[in-house]
């Protein structure tokens, strides 16, 4: 890495440290319900309409099930006016009904926070579903994840009540005093610099320069006529006028990006100069994704009574993202050695001589896009500003990794650092082996409840990813949407899996997704993945809360140290990614081979 790099990341880390350490002693408050009076004042009446009170808690069935309502009911609304879109108002581009598989797709991917878009969102969803379905959906899915990361601090620091809180309660407080406040505040700022917010129609204009294009040429029965080889006739065109979409696009980044979200107003997503306009709007839509995350750390300490305890997590996610970014850097600038040795031409061998930037925004260039990639599939945010499937193979393979961790260096909202919770209550269990004492954590003893429980939260996700995958690759239906043959189609389709069971919605986008085998097969495993993790955490959390909190003994094994921070970065590691081994030779390694043959 180049000094321009470390610096880049030096700067990232030290202001993602100065403004998320005062929004964790916020979330202390939120989860605690330690909150002005005038707060619970506008919130009574909520409460009395869904027939519930702020004093009211819950075990963790109730919880699960009460939160799985919720997320159902949020599948069925939105399925609902993609089907119907056409007749709804703010539609100004007239966009036709959503196909069942599509809007299938679509409304399980923004329930469970992954955000997968397998069509490209201004030629495809109306002003209303974007603003309504889509935007609010990005708010509820990640309080649902914020909501079950509180419920879990609660079963660490409760003494045998049993309880985990009210998921009703909190899913209101998150949303009204979080991701509301911390969501206009940041898209008054992506006005500012440039992102637009208005429900103008889309704009035709006239280019300086006429684009030169071919098109198929069609018969008299209006079909594409075809050649004796079958491939299709086709004839030159060219205009000078392009249409320019407009729409509320800076509401849905904002909460896009805080949320973990990822799902963009336009296809192109962060890379588009409508939703990511300056080198600085980039800078704070990277501090944006991590924000939550972040102060999640900082605020878990404090709720167990020890925040040496959050720091110690946050470190463990430091040091892997910190390896990360200094693996798909310089691996980014080396280039592709074939082009840079040999050579195409003059042009591309001077341009891979300077890095890879196929696929790269030159605004941003090669140190902020790599550092971008590795944020945003370190938090299964999901939105981009590169071209994924440009990334050299090692490039490519750090997303990968940084998904088929589990999403828990820093992770999504919430997800992130249960993820990483459930990664420490199977470190001190391995380390109770190790010394043959009765592995405890945060005072609660980690019995085999628990221990069968997080073997379920590990291994739902890899089960889900390996085996969608397999069925990818001997399908018809899955094969027929790989456009690169080889090694590079089988890591499009283990990008896909890898993206949807983690809850990413990143893409290699080579890949042609938006079928009825893939829709079908991608909701299935967003929604499993999501929601098969969260109901092993809230059952962890229910056990735990229901236990005794053991006092601290000469005997205690510490959770604070060096030494904890190396035993869960080794667990995460060993466990987390010693799944996907094989796979991922088959994919990118075989790639970086190819690239780079031993001699």
């Amino acid at each position: 890495m180049t000094g321009n790099a470390w610096g880049l990341l030096a700067l990232f880390l030290g202001v993602l440290l100065l403004v998320s350490w005062p929004l964790g002693i916020w979330l202390t408050r939120i989860a605690s319900g330690n909150l002005p009076g005038w707060m619970h004042r506008l919130e009574a009446p909520l409460y009395k309409l869904a027939g519930t009170s702020a004093g009211k808690s819950m075990n963790w069935a109730q919880y699960a099930l009460a939160l799985l309502a919720f997320n159902l009911l949020g599948v069925a609304v939105v399925y609902l006016m993609q089907r119907v879109q056409v007749w709804l108002p703010l539609n100004p581009a007239r966009m036709a009904n959503i196909t069942p598989d599509s809007a299938f797709n679509t409304a399980i991917s923004f329930a469970s926070n992954t955000n997968w878009q397998g069509y490209a969102g201004e030629s495809t969803m109306s002003y209303l579903t974007q603003m309504l379905a889509l935007t609010g959906q990005n708010f509820f899915s990640a309080a649902t994840g914020i909501a079950v990361v509180f419920a879990l601090f609660r079963g660490f620091a409760a003494k045998s009540t049993g309880v985990i809180g009210n998921f009703w309660v909190d899913i209101t407080r998150i949303t009204a005093w979080l991701l509301l406040p911390l969501s206009l505040v940041f898209a008054i700022f992506l006005v500012g610099q440039g992102v637009i917010q208005n429900f103008d129609s889309y704009k035709d204009v006239t280019t300086l320069e006429v684009n030169n294009y071919q098109v198929a040429k069609n018969g008299p029965d209006s079909q594409p006529l075809k050649d004796a080889t079958g491939n299709a006739v086709m004839e030159d065109a060219k205009t000078d006028k392009q249409t320019l979409a407009m729409g509320p696009v800076a509401s849905q980044e904002a909460i896009k990006m805080l949320g973990t979200n990822g799902g963009g107003f336009f296809n192109a997503n962060s890379a588009h100069p409508y939703e990511n306009p300056t080198a600085l709007s980039n800078f704070v839509q990277m501090l944006s994704i991590f924000l939550i995350p972040a102060a999640l750390c900082f605020a878990f300490g404090r709720s167990v009574g020890d925040q040496r305890q959050g720091w110690a997590v946050l470190a463990a996610m430091t040091v892997m993202f910190v390896i990360a970014v200094a693996v798909i850097t310089p691996a980014e600038q080396a280039g592709n050695p074939l082009i840079t040795s040999v050579g195409v031409d003059r042009a591309s061998s001077a341009l891979q001589a300077g890095g890879n930037m196929e696929g790269k925004e030159v605004r941003f260039g090669i140190n902020a896009s790599s550092l971008f990639a590795v944020i945003t599939t370190a938090a299964s945010c999901g939105a981009v500003n590169l071209m994924h499937d440009s990334l050299t193979p090692i490039g490519g393979l750090v997303p990968l990794v940084m998904m088929q961790l589990g999403e828990v260096v820093f992770g999504g909202v919430g997800t992130g650092l249960y993820g990483m919770l459930i990664f420490a209550i199977l470190a001190v269990f391995i380390s109770g082996l190790m010394i043959g004492r009765t592995p405890e954590y945060l005072g609660k003893k980690i019995e085999s409840h628990e221990m069968k429980l997080t073997s379920i939260a590990i291994l739902v996700t890899p089960i889900l990813v390996l085996a969608g995958t397999a069925i990818a690759v001997l399908a018809t239906a899955g094969k027929a949407g790989i456009a690169n043959p080889g090694a590079h189609g089988f890591s499009e389709i283990l990008y896909a899996l890898s993206s949807a069971g983690n809850n990413n919605g990143s893409a290699f986008a080579g890949l042609s997704a938006n079928t009825p085998f893939y829709n079908t097969l991608l909701g299935m495993v967003m929604w499993l993945g999501r929601f098969g993790v969260i109901v092993p955490v809230l059952a962890i959390a229910g056990a735990l809360a229901a236990k005794k909190r053991l006092p601290v003994t000469g005997g205690t094994m510490p959770t604070h140290g060096p030494l904890f921070v190396t035993l869960l970065i080794g667990t995460v590691l060993l466990v987390g990614l010693l799944n996907y081994v094989p796979a991922l030779a088959l994919g990118p390694v075989v790639e970086h081979l190819m690239l780079w043959p031993m001699k």
